[in-house]
């Protein structure tokens, strides 16, 4: 259990830790605080301040209301800015007068990096002894696919999406747009199989295989109609088969879906800490693990699962359908860890609106690649006019 709730310090910790030792104790923390953005579904910003001026920023995988709730029980104001390790213990440890909230210690935790690559003058991914790797490949989201089951409609999206200067290789598309205004899960039908199949095909056919093409599902459907699923589009050869059932918690399901198809299957997206991912690995019950850096725990905790991951060569994925503090921060995350694979996010959208909260460099995508940061910490400077034109009213820091 110990090992479940936090592995020890690895390598990656000791660079960090050495690099910070000369300035413990020399920047501390005065205020914690929570933003809503307007268009922030599964979050909330969260800004450290400190007494040096530095100030870092977080994402949380709650709401404001929640986090202003929770934050001053975290007892911050007044710690160490560059003690990492220790709070996140200390926040992670706890279990009165609440169990931790993992989602908004993750948010924190990405601030106190960012915060400590900034004192320090430095990426986070040089923080953890990195880059593994000069840039991080990305996969983005079919869903302005109008129709699958139209082979026009497939190849008109197929062109729309080589034309997109990102140039992603790899998109995520649900069965479920495959029967639109039809009951999806927990059960799937014979003629809905049929309609998925061939809208997969579809889709396949007209990509090219210079396209990889994911099958993502959000946790409806029941064991069996997730194996019908997963052999019904093995055809195509898909990059994973995400989510099909419910992963709160492990079930043998999981092992029962890997066992019948040859389509490598992912899960992970509200999964917390080592202790949660634990069962999905040492069960063999997934072939990728997909943690969120704003749910799962973290830099900090995501790292302790990717270390563990790499005990039996599990590739690590990373979910994020968050803003750029979310982006940048799984980037960093990606070009530490030896065993990543690709990570999710939501850039290249019409109006590129997460693109616009950045207030000097945007970030890059060639080739489906983004380019490493090279300024401290996160190394996002964020627009602050954007920040007020996507405020809601009455809504503010606090």
């Amino acid at each position: 259990m110990r090992l479940a709730l936090a592995l020890p310090a690895g390598a990656w910790l000791k660079n960090y830790q050495a690099l910070a030792a000369p300035l413990l104790g020399a920047v501390k923390i005065t205020s914690v605080k929570a933003l809503q953005l307007d268009f922030q579904t599964d979050g909330c910003l969260v800004r450290i301040e400190t007494d040096a001026g530095v100030t870092g920023y977080g994402e949380t995988g709650v709401d404001a209301k929640m986090a202003r709730a929770r934050i001053p029980q975290l007892r911050l104001v007044g710690g160490d800015a560059l003690a990492i390790e220790r709070h996140f213990l200390a926040m992670t440890g706890a279990i009165h007068p609440f169990v931790p909230s993992i989602p908004l210690i993750s948010g924190i935790d990405i601030a106190l990096w960012d915060i400590a690559g900034k004192v320090l003058g430095l990426p986070i991914y040089r923080l953890m002894g990195g880059p593994q790797r000069n840039a991080v490949p990305m996969y983005s989201h079919g869903d302005f696919l109008k129709d699958m089951s139209s082979p026009a409609s497939c190849r008109e999206w197929a062109q729309m999406i080589r034309e997109q200067p990102e140039g992603f290789t790899a998109y995520k598309i649900e069965p479920t747009q495959a029967i639109p205004r039809e009951p999806a899960g927990p059960v799937v039908t014979t003629a809905q199989l049929k309609k998925i199949a061939q809208g997969f095909a579809n889709v396949r056919e007209a990509v090219g295989d210079d396209i990889d093409i994911a099958v993502h599902s959000h946790n409806q459907w029941d064991t069996p109609s997730a194996i019908a699923i997963s052999r019904a589009t093995e055809a195509i050869h898909p990059l994973f088969f995400e989510d099909p059932l419910s992963s709160v918690e492990f079930c043998e399901g999981w092992m029962a879906i890997k066992r019948a198809t040859r389509t490598p299957i992912l899960t992970g997206e509200k999964l917390e800490l080592v202790k949660q991912f634990k069962p999905f690995m040492d069960s063999q019950a997934v072939d990728i693990i997909h943690p969120d850096i704003s749910y799962a725990g973290g830099i900090t905790g995501c790292r302790k699962i990717a270390d563990y991951a790499a005990l039996n060569r599990t590739p690590v994925a990373l979910h994020n359908i968050g803003s750029l503090v979310r982006t940048y921060a799984s980037v960093h995350l990606a070009a530490g860890i030896p065993n990543f694979y690709r990570s999710e996010n939501r850039l290249g959208r019409p109006g590129r609106i997460y693109e616009k909260m950045a207030a000097n460099k945007p970030p890059v995508i060639k080739n489906s690649l983004f380019q490493l940061p090279d300024g401290p910490g996160l190394g996002l400077e964020i627009d602050p006019g954007y920040m007020r034109e996507h405020t809601p009213k009455g809504e503010d820091w606090a």
